[in-house]
Formats: C-alpha cells, structure tokens, sequence
C-alpha cells in the first residue's frame, strides 16, 4: 500500500472520530467531563474509553489502517450503553450514523448519564450476541467492499494473457479514491441482481450524485476496472444484458439506423424487456487505459498512437498470427508449458487449410520464442476480412474506421470547450447528451443544448479510452466510446487466486501491470 493511501485511510479514520464531536460535546457534559475534549480527535475516544470503563488497548487499535474504522464504531457502541441504550437499533445508529444519534443523546434532557456500575447488570442472551456479531460482520464487509477493496473474477479473456479467465483479483478502491454508491439502498454482498434471479439487487429510493473521496488521477497504460457505460439501458433478458448490448440491438434491427431500431425493439416489450440501471450497478468491466483526458488517439495497423507517438504494446497483450512451422508435429504438451497455447482452445489455435500452418493467439514474446527455438519458420498477422469499416465507434459515415485503423481522436478533458460540427457531433453527442445530463437537439444544422442554441460545449467530466490486451477479442472503447470519471471503480492490483481445472499456482499472488 502506497504513503497516499495510508494516509488517505488516515484521513477517514479521522473523519470518524471527529464528525460526532457536537453531539460528543453535550454527552461529556452530562457526565462530568470536560466538553472541550470532546472536539479533540481521538482524545475524545480515549476519554470515551474512561468512562465505560473500556480496554485501552482499543484506543491504539483505532490507529491500525481499515481495522480502526471498526474499532471506532465498537466503541462508540459501548459508550451509548452508559447512557441506558442497550437495545440492538440504537446500538446500529451509533455505529453507523453517530453524527445524529450522538447528538440527539447530547441534547435530549432525558437522557442521563448513568455510568458504567448501574448498566453492568444488562445481559444479552445468546441470540442477541450472534445476531450483533453477524450484523457487524456484513457492515464491516460492506464498508471495505465499498470503500477499500473488492474481489472480482475475470469471465472473459479480452485482457488474455495479462489477466486469464477466472483469475480472482483484489481491486484497490483507494487507488483513484473511494466513489459512494449512486444507490446505497442494496443488498450486501452482490452487485445488480439477487442470485440466481434476474431481481434487482437495489431500490432507487436514495440516489446520490456522483461523489468522490481524495479523487486521484488515471495513468496512462494502467488496468482499471470500470462500470460499462452502455449498460445504462439493457434488454432484460440473460441472452442480452451486456453479452449483446443494447445499443448493438437497436443498430443490428435498424440495420445501421438506431432510431429506427429503436422504434422496432420498443414496440415489442414482450421480446425486448427494457431494464434502465444507474451508474454503480452497471457490469464491472477490466480494460486497459490506454488514452487519457486531454490525449489525440489514433491507431494504425494495430499500433496506438498518443498524441503522435506509438505507444508499446503491453508485454502479454496477444494477437492472432498465422505460424507456418518446419513440419514436425506441434507437442501439445510443450505448446502448453513453453507457450501457454492451449490446441483444445479453438479462440487460442486452429488448423488452417494448410497442414503446416496454424492460427495462434500469441504475444510478441511467445513470437521471438517461437522463431528463436526454430518452432516456426515464419509467422505474419492475420489480415481478418471481417473488419468493416464504419462497424466501430461512433458508427457515421464520417468516421470509416475499423479496429485496427482508428482516428486521430481527441479524448474530452473536464473544463476544455469544442466546436460542434457535423464531423465530430457523432463522437461527443453521448456525453452531452447521456453523461453529462443537457438535453441535445439538431434543428436545420444548428444545435441546441437545454434549449439554447449554440455550437461550442464545454466538458463537465474527465473521459478515458479503454482496451483490451487481446486486442481482436475485446468489447472495447472501439465499440461503445468513452470512459466518464464516474464510471470508475478501482485499480485491479493482484491476483489472489487463479483456476482452470485446478489452481494456476504460478498465478497466485501476482502483482498486475
């Protein structure tokens, strides 16, 4: 863990002991205290601790990083029971909400200091002890799935053979800062659906705008997971969802035309379910940030460009090749070990039409191997036919561009102002529109936004351009756009556990670049 996020969590844990101070402040009144020592972060926990008569060592253990949010909220459990409040609700909003509880017990008259001999009586039975235990334990879960980190499962391989199908990774919240949830009315544990169900996991009783804790900057080249912004609209349907999104739908039925797909999937409901989800509980995608606010992106013949300048390829970022090889036979054994190629995987290897000459889904480094042990006599790229231009981002008649032909692009930066045109509307009309919230409109080739008519727009939010590592078998930026600064979650930083049959143990552990 980084100087920044130690002292991040510092911060919040300071946060924590302090923010009940004005409450604090009437409740050491009514017990004799000093009230001054009430408004002194973490002297005011000690004298807590004084008066419930608490283990001292608890008032250290405040200080140990995440664990100490914790211990914080135990004592301030403890610290209402002198007050006679032992039951299980009031014992939950003085761990959750003790800004409010403190102070309506600071400035309610009758509420009295009883202290720690006149309460000690108080039993709770056995139950009551479980269901406190269990109780704390989901909120404390649920604080540091929120706010710290989170496990994920890779389900794809778009970021082989940097991250494989079914690696589990820890994902750092604190990396780019803690987002509060959109929706913090769901169900522990789970992120848009209940299991097994296609039930809404939320309610959007409280919606929350988009907030950031000590917000941090992306770096270029850096894995982040992120929600899918086209996942603000889905088919209720598991065929569908993110696997085909919507927005694909409605262009395939309108044969290029959205609008008018739009108008065939809307006037059958029964098909095509309609399901709107807010920011936080769109799915979790893992990309590569491969174009920052502020960069001109452009690629050729594979190859990214920022701002002019090729950028490297990630060192296990895989492409198709065809390897023509001497004519010996390929040992599936050694393929495997030596090059991480599995033959039984049809996206990974294929017999083409030639006996010595194989479709392989390999790195640049497997390349050099491969030529260097004399496996393979040559190997060149696929060319794949399929890449129609005008099949990719923003999907206009003035952007013929494929996926591995693409720009120049400029990707917004908060605060930086645009000329609309007719040549780049296409690019940013989802951000005016959708991200940012203006109502957009073109009429006789002028634009409005929220009824004004003008033809400059100035960007509220950071954007961000994302890719896969196995850059001809992703669902990327190329297909849906840009990234918005809302939309990040955190920074994948380690593969906890790694699963194909059994545990990958060379993977376990693993740091993520």
């Amino acid at each position: 863990m980084s100087t920044p996020q130690i002292l991040l969590l510092f911060i919040i844990q300071l946060v924590i002991v302090w923010l009940p101070a004005p409450g604090l402040y009437k409740m050491f009144e009514k017990a004799g205290v000093a009230k001054w020592k009430a408004l002194i972060p973490f002297y005011n926990t000690w004298f807590m601790l004084d008066l419930m008569k608490g283990a001292r060592y608890l008032f250290f253990c405040q200080f140990i990083p995440i664990i100490g949010w914790f211990i914080s909220m135990q004592i301030f459990t403890g610290f209402v029971k002198i007050y006679g409040k032992q039951k299980f609700y009031q014992h939950i909003l003085a761990a959750l909400v003790p800004v409010a509880y403190f102070s309506y017990l600071g400035y309610n008259p009758k509420v009295q200091y009883l202290g720690k001999e006149k309460t000690k009586g108080y039993k709770r039975t056995a139950l009551r002890e479980w269901i406190d235990a269990g109780i704390f334990a989901v909120i404390a879960a649920t604080l540091i799935r929120t706010f710290v980190f989170e496990a994920y499962a890779i389900p794809t391989g778009s970021m082989e053979k940097t991250l494989l199908v079914n690696d589990y990774l820890f994902v750092s919240k604190l990396t780019y800062g803690p987002r509060i949830p959109n929706t913090p009315l769901a169900m522990p544990f789970v992120h848009n659906q209940l299991p097994f169900s296609r039930i809404p996991s939320y309610v959007e009783w409280i919606k929350i705008p988009y907030t950031r804790w000590f917000a941090h900057p992306i770096k270029r080249n850096e894995p982040v997971v992120f929600n899918l912004p086209v996942n603000d609209t889905l088919i209720d349907k598991e065929e569908f969802d993110s696997k085909d999104p919507y927005y694909d739908v409605i262009r395939r039925l309108g044969n290029g035309n959205s609008d008018e797909g739009r108008k065939i999937l809307l006037a059958d409901p029964d098909e095509y379910p309609i399901l709107l989800r807010p920011v936080d509980k769109r799915e979790n995608y893992i990309k590569r940030c491969v174009a920052i606010p502020g960069d001109t992106l452009e690629i050729k013949d594979q190859v990214i460009y920022i701002n002019g300048k090729a950028s490297d390829f990630p060192p296990n970022s895989e492409f198709p090749y065809i390897v023509e090889t001497f004519g010996q036979p390929l040992d599936e054994t050694v393929l495997k070990d030596e090059y991480n190629i599995d033959m039984s995987n049809t996206e990974e290897f294929q017999q083409t039409n030639n006996p010595n000459q194989f479709r392989m889904l390999i790195t640049n480094q497997m390349k050099q191997k491969m030529l260097n042990n004399k496996l393979a006599k040559t190997i060149t790229k696929e060319i794949d036919s399929a890449k129609v231009a005008g099949r990719v981002f923003p999907y206009d008649k003035y952007h013929p561009w494929t996926e591995d032909e693409f720009g120049p692009m400029w990707v917004p930066k908060k605060g930086a102002t645009i000329h609309l045109t007719p040549e780049n509307f296409a690019l940013y009309e989802r951000i005016i529109r959708t991200y940012e919230g203006n109502r957009l409109e073109t009429k006789n080739g002028l634009y409005y936004i929220n009824n004004q008519q003008t033809d400059q727009y100035t960007f509220k939010m950071d954007y961000f351009w994302m890719m896969g590592d196995n850059r001809h078998n992703s669902l990327d930026s190329r297909f849906w756009g840009f990234v918005p600064e809302d939309h990040i979650v955190g920074k994948p930083s380690l593969v906890w556990m790694s699963w194909s049959g059994g545990p990958r143990w060379s993977r376990l552990m693993r740091g993520i670049y």
